[in-house]
């Protein structure tokens, strides 16, 4: 196929325990799924599920044993982290039951949605969508896949962020309003999920703001530790 320019290589993941690598497809964010995170965003109660997405090419890839780098982003003034278990779907399809969604797991990841939160807040006030605040180039951070036979029971695993070494975020996976199978429900009744889909699934309590310099580890116990620095 002849194309008017050189299209940009497709964004993938390293795959722990193989050679070959996780092509990613689209990037879905659960909003609001951790009762004490929603309840410091000024919300209470087991609301329904909404998404939002991010675009593929937000990911920065950061391999095991690494510290990845992330640029501050223009326009705000206040950078948040957020967190989160990830999601990797190996098989797609539609009107998923919760009691089948293992079967269309591939693995999980650790990643960040990170967030403008000042840019957030004022599209919030203003009714309008967030794509500014939650889509932006370099806004998901995310280390390598494990494939679900290494990942043990992340269902009930321990989550954590620290900024330069202290404590921001600690939580357990468990927690989650919405867990990963009924998530999957709820999404896949509003898009047909694709293999190399990502789930980013909440984030706890505890988001607060980095500056350039900070260096950002966080953990799903299990996966690994993900570490990136504000460049």
């Amino acid at each position: 196929m002849n194309t008017v320019f050189n299209p940009a290589p497709a964004v993938s993941l390293p795959v722990n325990g193989r050679a070959e690598r996780f092509p990613v497809h689209r990037i879905y964010c659960v909003g609001r799924n951790y009762e004490e995170h929603a309840k410091e965003m000024g919300f209470t109660g087991r609301e329904p599920p909404f998404f939002f997405l991010k675009p593929a090419d937000a990911v920065v890839v950061v391999n095991t044993r690494e510290t990845g780098s992330m640029p501050y982003p223009s326009l705000t003034q206040s950078l948040h982290h957020e967190i989160e278990l990830v999601v990797a779907i190996g098989t797609g399809g539609k009107n998923i039951k919760a009691a089948d969604a293992h079967k269309h797991i591939y693995g999980y990841a650790v990643g960040l949605d990170m967030t403008r939160r000042d840019l957030q807040n004022d599209m919030k006030k203003q009714g309008r969508p967030w794509d500014i605040g939650k889509a932006f180039d370099h806004s998901a951070p995310i280390g390598p896949v494990t494939p679900v036979a290494q990942a043990g029971d992340v269902a009930q695993a321990e989550i954590y962020l620290k900024v330069n070494g202290a404590d921001r975020q600690r939580s357990n996976v468990s927690k989650l309003i919405w867990n990963i199978a009924e998530t999957i429900e709820h999404l896949s009744s509003a898009w047909e999920l694709q293999p190399g889909d990502l789930i980013f699934t909440g984030t706890p309590r505890g988001v607060a703001a980095v500056a350039a310099g900070d260096t950002l580890v966080g953990e799903v116990a299990g996966l690994g530790k993900l570490s990136v620095k504000i460049a």
